[in-house]
């Protein structure tokens, strides 16, 4: 059983990254200030819960991503939730010229994001539901492992990985329209004239 003693020495030095996370989650200034003091309240008073040895920063996330949803998902209307599944698996790598572009040393998916802007790829992640949004923030932004993920959220790994994917093919379609609208894919109409007259 934990110390509430303890509590700052440990629990303190994670109060950035909590923050990014509340900022994600919230996209305001203030409104992640009163999210994180709610958290560190909550963490606080629930100290003696938490079980040494064990994984803080999970256990603080889940305690931020609960108190989140709790707070301000009543205070905001519900994203319509969108049917994905007719979003083709690497949908933005084929319509942008395959995985074979990408330069040696680096993933395609590195290479692509080089392309585009941190306010586009914001946009395209602000685009998903709440649902996908805060797994993808979790495992791609936060790093964590579907495991914890799946505690954090308290729902099954096969959960978690379903809306990782599906969250992870919506922003890729998204990318794929500011790609587009960057004029950063091949000419279409170019290949078209070329086969016809190949």
């Amino acid at each position: 059983m934990a110390d509430q003693a303890d509590f700052a020495e440990l629990a303190m030095p994670l109060m950035d990254s909590l923050y990014s996370g509340a900022m994600r989650m919230t996209r305001n200034p203030a409104d992640a200030e009163d999210l994180l003091q709610e958290t560190y309240l909550k963490a606080y008073r629930g100290f003696g819960g938490f079980t040494e040895g064990t994984n803080l920063k999970a256990w603080l996330y889940r305690i931020l991503t609960n108190t989140y949803i709790n707070m301000y998902r009543k205070k905001q209307r519900r994203p319509d939730e969108t049917d994905l599944a007719d979003v083709e698996d690497l949908f933005l790598y084929r319509r942008i010229g395959g995985l074979e572009g990408a330069t040696l040393g680096q993933s395609a998916e590195e290479e692509l994001l080089k392309s585009f802007t941190e306010y586009e790829v914001k946009e395209a992640l602000d685009g998903l539901s709440d649902n996908f949004r805060t797994v993808v923030l979790l495992a791609d932004v936060e790093g964590f492992a579907y495991k914890e993920i799946a505690e954090i959220l308290d729902i099954p790994i096969g959960t978690v990985m379903s809306r990782l994917h599906r969250g992870r093919k919506a922003m890729q379609k998204a990318l794929f329209e500011f790609a587009r609208e960057r004029r950063l894919l091949p000419d279409d109409t170019t290949s078209q004239e070329a086969a016809r007259n190949g």
